[in-house]
């Protein structure tokens, strides 16, 4: 077999490097096994959605990822570096390269809208007031939200609003990993796709590398490059969102369809 020469493999396509990378990821809570060995991997630029039923472990995997939980066991990875055991200072540093849209949108109702988008510019930057507000204000227009809207507080917004804001906030510091909690919860169907299509819009423009979870198929296939199904505390399938509706698994094709008989619900009359 001839030899592959330097300039021909330079010319071979690379793989994308991983951003986050989780190896055999374990946590329970008592007896309740939550994450059985979680395997999964993002790379960067993409964006991954973790979907599957309530109680199945994709809120434990977002906040193991974010270092709000601990796991038991396994490996946690971002830019190939261990997250899991860091002390306080790394933990902060990694911190920075975050943002996030919480579920319901999380914003402090004590603060006016610019100062929730420019919280983490503040506090986490340490730019000065009048600089954050110029840019909360630039990125509350980048979701297509008024000048006006920036005194206003958060109770004075409407729930699509108030997530407009939320996603403000989330990219307000240029981060480098966004998640994505449940970004549709409690939106008409129609301003479910606008919030789909800002995240859409605002992550390409940043490069940002995501990590959704969700139970909005809707929502996961607008987002989404790769979707994984956890089931039990397991990954039982990834692929491209291309894949999805040939997945070949027979779990996979329930949840989608959202068809009342399948194994999952015969399973859960099993027990």
């Amino acid at each position: 077999m001839e030899q592959m020469s330097t300039a021909e493999a330079r010319m071979m396509p690379q793989p994308a490097p991983k951003k986050i990378e989780l190896i055999d990821v374990k946590k329970s809570f008592g007896n309740n096994h939550v994450l059985n060995g979680i395997d999964l991997t993002i790379e960067k630029g993409k964006s991954l959605v973790i979907i599957g039923g309530s109680g199945t472990g994709k809120s434990v995997t977002l906040k193991c990822v974010l270092g709000l939980i601990k796991p038991d066991a396994g490996s946690i990875l971002i830019d190939g570096s261990e997250t899991v055991g860091i002390d306080q200072k790394e933990r902060d540093e990694l911190m920075s390269k975050f943002g996030m849209l919480f579920q319901g949108a999380a914003l402090f109702d004590s603060l006016p809208v610019w100062e929730n988008v420019g919280f983490g510019l503040i506090h986490g930057k340490r730019i000065k007031r009048a600089e954050a507000r110029d840019i909360a204000i630039e990125k509350l227009k980048s979701v297509g939200l008024k000048d006006s809207v920036a005194d206003l507080f958060p109770a004075e917004l409407s729930g699509g609003m108030q997530k407009r804001v939320g996603l403000a906030r989330a990219i307000a510091t240029n981060p480098e990993i966004i998640f994505f909690d449940e970004p549709t919860t409690g939106l008409d169907p129609i301003m479910a796709d606008v919030i789909n299509n800002l995240i859409v819009d605002s992550v390409k423009e940043l490069g940002a590398t995501t990590l959704s979870i969700t139970h909005d198929m809707a929502s996961a296939r607008k987002i989404a490059d790769q979707i994984a199904m956890i089931y039990q505390g397991k990954i039982i399938w990834h692929g491209s969102v291309e894949e999805l509706d040939h997945s070949g698994n027979e779990y996979v094709d329930q949840f989608i369809h959202g068809h009342a008989d399948g194994p999952i619900t015969d399973e859960t009359e099993d027990v």
